[in-house]
C-alpha cells in the first residue's frame, strides 16, 4: 500500500445522488417476518425489498390510507 495517493485526476461519483442513509425504524414482527418470507422466495434481500417497495410508493405518489380500530 502507498503511503499517498495522487487523486488530482480523480472523478466525482456519478452515483453520489442515489445513495443510501442508514436510520433507525421500528417495524412490526409481522411485517419483518412478511418480507423475510418474500426475500426467501425471490433470493432478493428483504431490506432491498423494503426499500423498493417504499422507493416505489414514494416514485408514484401513493397517499397513505389509515384505518384506526
Amino acid at each position: 500500500m502507498r503511503d499517498e495517493y495522487d487523486f488530482s485526476k480523480g472523478t466525482k461519483n456519478p452515483y453520489y445522488s442515489k445513495l443510501k442513509k442508514q436510520i433507525t425504524i421500528n417495524i412490526d414482527v409481522e411485517t419483518i417476518d412478511y418480507f423475510k418470507a418474500q426475500a426467501q422466495q425471490t433470493g432478493i434481500p428483504y431490506q432491498v425489498l423494503i426499500n423498493s417497495y417504499l422507493g416505489d410508493c414514494a416514485k408514484n405518489n401513493r397517499e397513505l390510507s389509515v384505518v384506526w380500530k
